[in-house]
């Protein structure tokens, strides 16, 4: 178990907590439909004043799997917040949005960003809708990761992939998408046969990047739509997703937009990049002042330029990624944020947690497991049809060594056990 890496609790200390806050759990829970007990209203503290050496104290913290959400609730995690070039502490672009109604949408899946999702602990089934606001990889180039692993995990319909067009057919998301495929073409012929295969297909919805505030999603209550983005080329878009009253906007990246100002407004909770600051560009990446300028206040927006955003947008509560978020550089994006914005900021860490209700909006880092193995999945998994798979080469094949005398005890244990009739070699 960890808190994100930048967490100051040492890894023992959470390891301990996580541990006990999940035996406590298991046996107690507020009013609110499973919601965890917790004493972080001093009312709730005057009815158990008693602190026991012995017992676990829940903390503020969210738990994979531990929390129910509620039919009127929105629960959105970082799942990648960093820059271009991901790093143990931070992964690329990725923000999950999960709906009482039991929806759940990706936004971006950045490079890093998958294996953030995985320990969510989520069954990929439930996993099959992501958006991409632009093709540069630091915004999709986990997108592999997810369509093969995620068949692999438990996926067991199409990937649904919805992403811009671009200034030509070969800039667009089809183009990108369908190569994508190409270029697993190994990996999935080498499944074949091997595995439940309902999960290897990618469905791509293009849509035009110029349409303005256009729907591109409505289904089960929910409404995404979309509108102009400016950034490196033509093709990004944003997107705004509507359910139950709350509204969650992501800016994917963008130099600050009438669009954006026109379309974000009303967000509860609008996401939008905020760049490293020039003079940490110059001093961290070496980037010379010119390029640092052009980067950091041209193809990407400044913190200040961040905060003038939110300031004509008002939202309940602003979200600034896209940066790397360490001790020397968090204090500056901060400060610079604040010299054009003063309301409700959140500035995103990977595994930062949003709960979001008409009431009230909770913000709290997740605590996960880093040994995860897959959740089961939400459906029966198929057998394999053998008659799908390559065989070997006849040069290949003839490689094989004879190991029959330790094969046909493995066999004979699962039949047994299972009640299957497998032979080596079928």
């Amino acid at each position: 178990m960890r808190r994100h890496r930048r967490s100051t609790v040492a890894v023992t200390s959470v390891v301990v907590i996580a541990a006990m806050a999940g035996a406590y759990l298991m046996g107690r829970s507020d009013e609110r439909a499973g919601r965890p007990f917790a004493l972080a209203n001093p009312a709730q503290a005057a009815d158990h004043p008693t602190i026991s050496p012995v017992k676990a104290r829940p903390r503020d913290t969210y738990f994979p799997n531990s929390e129910d959400l509620l039919p009127d609730e929105m629960r959105v995690i970082a799942c990648g917040t960093g820059m271009p070039t991901a790093r143990p502490s931070q992964a690329a672009a990725c923000f999950l949005v999960e709906l009482g109604n039991g929806d759940k949408f990706l936004f971006d899946i950045g490079t890093g960003s998958a294996e953030r999702i995985a320990a969510l602990e989520i069954p990929y089934n439930f996993l099959d809708k992501v958006f991409l606001g632009h093709l540069h990889t630091d915004h999709f180039g986990d997108l592999a990761s997810l369509f093969v692993g995620g068949a692999l995990m438990g996926r067991q319909k199409p990937l649904r992939v919805w992403g811009p067009s671009g200034e030509k057919p070969e800039l667009g998301t089809k183009y990108a998408v369908e190569r994508m495929r190409e270029m697993v073409s190994w990996d999935l012929a080498g499944r074949q046969g091997l595995v439940d295969e309902r999960g290897y297909h990618v469905e791509v919805e293009e849509f035009d990047y110029m349409a303005e505030n256009k729907v591109v999603y409505e289904e089960n209550g929910v409404t995404i739509r979309h509108w102009p983005a400016i950034h490196s080329l033509d093709g990004p878009v944003s997107f705004s997703l509507e359910w139950n009253g709350l509204k969650f906007v992501f800016g994917s990246d963008t130099y600050p937009n009438k669009w954006f100002v026109k379309y974000a407004k009303n967000a509860d909770l609008a996401i939008h990049e905020c760049f490293v600051a020039v003079p940490s560009l110059i001093e961290k990446f070496k980037f010379t002042p010119q390029t640092a300028l052009a980067v950091g206040t041209q193809v990407h927006t400044p913190p200040e330029g961040f905060g003038k955003v939110m300031s004509m947008i008002k939202p309940r509560m602003a979200v600034a990624y896209h940066f790397f978020k360490d001790f020397d550089t968090t204090a500056s994006i901060n400060d610079r944020i604040r010299s054009t914005y003063d309301g409700p900021l959140s500035l995103a860490q990977d595994f930062m947690v949003w709960n979001v209700t008409k009431d009230e909006i909770r913000v709290r880092m997740a605590v996960v497991n880093e040994e995860v193995w897959p959740p089961p999945a939400s459906e029966k998994p198929m057998p394999p049809d053998p008659s799908r798979r390559i065989p070997f080469s006849k040069e290949i094949a003839g490689g094989r060594l004879d190991v029959l005398d330790v094969l046909q005890p493995i066999y004979d244990e699962i039949n047994e056990e299972y009640g299957t009739n497998e032979k080596p070699g079928d």
